[in-house]
């Protein structure tokens, strides 16, 4: 067995006295482990590290086994990330998101999500909003999509300022009546693209609420967990406020 593919480094562990084992997700096989023999040389420690694209080939006898990786590199970040308290989280938080999905199933758009993500983590104008679009995306991709497309009341497709915490889908403002004070704030930039202006922090802790609620409720308490310790790092480090809220 035998394939090539490009993937971004989430994880590594250590393998024997000289190996590693890489957890990459890659474009179009997933997220994937392999064996790199020797990975823990000096000629691999500036490569095989988290955040950093990598030409990837997979070998192995069987489709199930292990299988080992031979890298290259293609886009190295992680020593751009490395004085980023931000971009360290952001990237810690983006690799635990990664791991709900299951292995060796291919997502090809969260892969494309996931590399335009890491571009921006160490900017501190464009990643907070890149995140949360993020994550926004995995729920998606984990079947658990938001429905911002036009209001559950009226069907109206503007004027959508909130999101029913229930059912995910889109309210208006004329639609909320009395329910409003129980539905979660919709900011604009998650419906749109970021071309219109950067989000402020108002904006940006309503997004981080909105997704929080629906990761913790859907993909983490199903599994018994809590959101992750590196999400709440990566807000603080980035100055997003969500304290007192489902985020």
């Amino acid at each position: 067995m035998e394939w090539r593919d490009e993937g971004v480094v989430i994880g590594l562990r250590r393998q024997g006295e000289t190996s590693v084992v890489v957890e990459a997700m890659t474009r179009l096989h997933g997220r994937h482990m392999g064996l790199v023999r020797g990975g823990r040389s000096a000629r691999h420690a500036s490569v095989l590290q988290p955040g950093n694209t990598l030409d990837l080939v997979w070998r192995a006898r069987l489709d199930e086994h292990l299988g080992a990786f031979q890298a290259e590199p293609l886009r190295l970040r992680a020593g751009r990330f490395l004085p980023d308290a931000m971009a360290l989280a952001g990237l810690s938080h983006l690799g635990v998101l990664m791991r709900l999905l299951p292995e060796r199933d291919p997502h090809e758009t969260l892969y494309q999500a996931l590399s335009a993500t890491l571009e921006a983590l160490d900017d501190p104008a464009l990643a907070p909003a890149m995140v949360a679009r993020f994550e926004a995306s995995l729920l998606s991709e984990s079947g658990y999509a938001l429905d911002l497309s036009q209001c559950a009341v009226t069907g109206a497709t503007e004027g959508l300022v909130y999101v029913s915490p229930r059912s995910g889908r889109a309210v208006s403002a004329a639609g909320a009546g009395p329910w409003r004070e129980k539905l979660l704030p919709l900011p604009a930039f998650l419906r749109g693209d970021l071309g219109g202006g950067m989000p402020g922090g108002e904006d940006l802790a309503a997004a981080f609420r909105l997704t929080g609620h629906f990761l913790r409720r859907d993909l983490f308490r199903p599994r018994g967990q809590d959101l992750p310790d590196a999400r709440r790092a990566f807000l603080a480090a980035a100055g997003v406020n969500t304290v007192g809220s489902t985020g």
